[in-house]
């Protein structure tokens, strides 16, 4: 079995800081890409960031040049700058996982982490 637990969020001021981590446990698998997703109250789940070891980041147009996805190989990590209130969500840890043995790649989420972006 694979998990994936994130650690680190919380409650923040506009234009503060917090760092978030996610880290992919079990045995016997191998993981492609990792990244973040969001979600808000009464809003669809939307994507954040992605990464794959040694590739170029990608992220979505509202957290470009403000949060910075860093990778190893079996954990993601999410520094965000500069919060803003419109950040609040929880944020989910995503990976593309393959189990040894099995022939398929599947998309693995984590439980979330609140971080909440209020004065």
């Amino acid at each position: 079995q694979v998990q994936l637990v994130e650690s680190g969020g919380g409650l923040v001021q506009p234009g503060g800081s917090l760092s978030l981590s996610c880290v992919a446990s079990g045995s016997a698998f191998f993981i492609n890409g990792m990244g973040w997703y969001r979600q808000a109250p009464g809003k669809q789940r939307e994507f954040v960031a992605r990464m794959v070891i040694g590739g170029t980041p990608t992220y979505a147009d509202s957290v470009k040049d403000r949060f910075t996805i860093s990778r190893d190989k079996n954990s993601v990590y999410l520094r965000m700058n500069n919060l803003k209130p419109e950040d609040t969500a929880v944020y989910h840890c995503n990976a593309n996982i393959r189990r040894r043995g099995e022939a398929t790649w599947n998309e693995y989420w984590g439980q979330g982490t609140q971080v909440t972006v209020s004065s």
